[in-house]
């Protein structure tokens, strides 16, 4: 295999929200960094499928660094939200209680969320819970509101956060998956399925293979389970149905099924919650469907004679402990970030603030440049602002963002254009859909998928 002359300072292995955010961070100081995924895009593995709110943190567990880290996160990505175009639309959420026993739990959530710095909760009575939401099947006893849930784009804040890096100097290597790494007395020699790199310092944002590259350096402190979490998607003329993220009151499993809108216009059923050995298995289940369809009939009956436009799975990097562990090994220059589970959406910019906190007693120079580039302006995929398609003056000036090619989802051409000229273009259709939602509607790619593969392999 061929190995690189120069050494870089740092190597971050994952190209997910946690470690896109990380590389971003150190893209802002005069260290040589690379960020290396194993797969062909980044946010292509946990980070590209979860329930997509941006989270209060209101009910995580007090006192935990997964509960510091999350409430930072919310004020963090909320700012750089605004800042780069990432969409958010600030839905509120509440927790329906559905038994005496719910209800009871109540008081004590929102004095969790109090201990976790939210104060905004308020508990309600049934009939305000149906003025929120009508659509509610009957027997809700009372509700909680935590007003500041909010719903974001995953895609787009992975995208952004890496787009951000690689705009300060980081080098970024897709599909290059880590197979060992030599650690020897001045540097580390990170062996892909590329080749190798060496390096001073590696930090572990490996997900779901955290676990087994902490082995490789001598570790074996906590254990990965793949999670595999169901989800049903709506059409989107049942969006008014469900004006805001319904949530279920949380049990030791977990925070239950919810009933979300998406920041596309549809709206959002699960997700389940399954333990598994196989950590590629983000294929739907029979079993799975059902117990949403169970779930969610019994939350909501009517949205149930609506269509189901699309299923997926995503998988979850469950840990065999209760918090986040991050920890730098100075001796071995090598820093763990595992066990971030779904709330790294929200946590992620938070967690490399928090580690360029405990990287600065050592050898590294974290202090920052001077000739940073501005921060990226995303394209837009929400349906909360305007659109391409939308914008009259945009088309007036380049008649592309009026050619639609995807009518699901009014994606235009102009937008794939962009997308094939980004900083990170897209490798495949998956990631084509990821950057502009083209394929993304209910025909699911039926009418435009060979136009538009056409058009990617013309752009390669």
């Amino acid at each position: 295999m061929n190995s690189d002359n120069h050494i870089r300072d740092v190597v971050v292995v994952g190209a997910g929200i946690v470690g896109s955010a990380i590389a971003r961070v150190l893209g802002g100081t005069g260290l040589s960094v690379t960020l290396v995924e194993g797969r062909d895009d980044v946010g292509d593995g946990t980070s590209k499928a979860n329930t997509a709110l941006l989270h209060t943190g209101f009910d995580a567990t007090p006192g935990t660094l997964e509960s510091r880290l999350v409430a930072r996160g919310y004020h963090l990505l909320g700012a750089y939200a605004e800042e780069v175009g990432i969409p958010v639309e600030r839905t509120g959420a509440l927790l329906v209680a559905w038994t005496d026993e719910e209800r009871d739990a109540l008081p004590g959530l929102a004095d969790k969320a109090a201990r976790n710095g939210y104060h905004a909760c308020e508990i309600v009575a049934g009939d305000e819970v149906y003025r929120r939401v009508p659509d509610l099947g009957p027997g809700a006893l009372a509700g909680l509101t935590v007003p500041g849930e909010s719903i974001i784009c995953t895609w787009t804040t992975n995208l952004a956060l890496a787009t951000d890096a690689v705009r300060r100097g980081v080098e970024l290597r897709r599909g290059q998956r880590v197979t060992d790494v030599v650690v020897g007395p001045d540097h580390t020699t990170v062996v892909t399925t590329a080749g190798r790199i060496e390096t001073r310092w590696v930090i572990n944002a490996a997900g779901l293979g955290a676990d087994h590259l902490d082995a490789a350096f001598g570790y074996h402190r906590f254990t990965v389970t793949p999670r595999r979490g169901e989800l049903l998607v709506f059409d989107k003329l049942t969006r008014p149905m469900v004006p805001c993220i319904v949530l279920a009151v949380p049990s030791s499993r977990g925070k239950g099924v919810l009933i979300s809108p998406t920041i596309y216009g549809n709206v959002m059923v699960g997700p389940t919650s399954e333990n598994l050995t196989d950590r590629t298995a983000t294929g739907t289940s029979e079993e799975g469907l059902e117990f949403l369809i169970g779930k969610g009939r019994a939350l909501m009956p009517t949205l149930f004679d609506e269509e189901v436009t699309a299923t997926y799975a995503g998988l979850r990097a469950a840990a065999d402990r209760d918090d986040y562990l991050i920890d730098v090994d100075a001796a071995q220059r090598y820093v763990l970030v595992g066990g971030i589970r779904s709330t790294g959406l929200t946590s992620g910019m938070a967690v490399a603030e928090h580690l360029s906190g405990l990287l600065a007693d050592t050898d590294l120079d974290l202090t920052p440049r001077a000739d940073l580039p501005p921060a990226p302006r995303m394209p837009n995929i929400g349906e909360a602002t305007t659109r391409p398609y939308q914008d009259a003056q945009r088309i007036a000036e380049d008649p592309e963002y009026g050619r639609i090619v995807c009518f699901c989802e009014r994606v235009t051409a102009g937008e794939l254009r962009d997308a094939f000229g980004s900083v990170i273009p897209p490798r495949d259709l998956d990631g084509l859909r990821r950057r502009t939602r083209v394929m993304n509607g209910r025909c699911q790619g039926f009418y435009c998928g060979a136009h538009t593969a056409a058009l990617l392999e013309a752009a390669r």
